[in-house]
């Protein structure tokens, strides 16, 4: 009885357990935080205004608005650039509802410098698509965000990050595998070139296609590290649900 007791709870812990693997890493001297997930099995949202319509804007306002269904966030972090209102700059869809047109031309700031990419979450998977092929295909988003720029394109870098660049700021983005199973965000704790954070996904977590969320704004929400980050609103946010406990 004892036996069977220990292992239906060590059988319930691994399924806590797998819902997002959080970890420190070090890549060629700067300090990392990777949250990694199964985007077949977990659920994976985005975040904008809560049900009035209101900006959500921070994790615990997040975290309220679940609390209502009974469910609460496991993992989040911010998930695309904002105009002041908080409104995404590029495309966004949230529970299949286009709130923002797709954006293929180039324009001012990172997101201008393309190729620049959506993150899709549909059904089973998860993918990072460079924005061109993501019109092209025009594939049925769940929840998406555009943002930009690409970090990785079909496994290399984008084309525009230098090795010897000086521009640093701590940057967060997103990364997805081929068969689109595996999802893997990523947030800087040091101070990163592009170079250095696309380096990241390409050279250790082995994604070929991520995405470049933010940067100076960039938080995180990994309760099983005892972080939540804090600091002015946010727009989009990226999410993974669990019930409540």
């Amino acid at each position: 009885m004892i036996r069977a007791f220990l292992a239906l709870a060590a059988a319930l812990w691994a399924a806590d357990a797998a819902a997002v693997e959080c970890r420190d890493l070090t890549h060629d001297g700067n300090r990392y935080t990777v949250c990694e997930a199964d985007a077949d099995a977990e659920d994976l949202r985005l975040f904008l205004n809560d049900s009035e319509g209101d900006l959500l804007g921070q994790f615990s306002a997040v975290n309220a608005e679940l609390a209502g269904e009974g469910r609460q966030l496991v993992f989040a972090m911010n998930a695309g650039m904002y105009h002041d209102d908080r409104s995404p700059v590029g495309h966004y869809v949230e529970n299949g509802a286009e709130v923002m047109r797709v954006i293929a031309n180039p324009g001012p700031g990172n997101f201008g410098l393309l190729p620049n990419g959506v993150f899709c979450i549909r059904d089973g998977r998860a993918d990072v698509i460079e924005t061109l092929r993501f019109v092209e295909t025009a594939p049925e988003c769940r929840f998406a965000t555009q943002s930009g720029p690409m970090l990785v394109i079909d496994g290399e870098l984008h084309p525009r990050f230098l090795p010897d660049s000086t521009s640093r700021y701590i940057r967060n983005g997103v990364g997805t595998s081929a068969d689109g199973k595996r999802v893997v965000f990523a947030i800087s704790n040091d101070y990163v070139t592009f170079h250095e954070f696309g380096s990241l996904f390409r050279d250790v977590l082995k994604t070929p296609q991520a995405l470049y969320f933010d940067g100076k704004v960039s938080r995180l929400y990994a309760p099983q590290l005892g972080r939540s980050d804090i600091g002015f609103a946010l727009g989009p946010i990226v999410g993974i649900v669990e019930a409540m406990q």
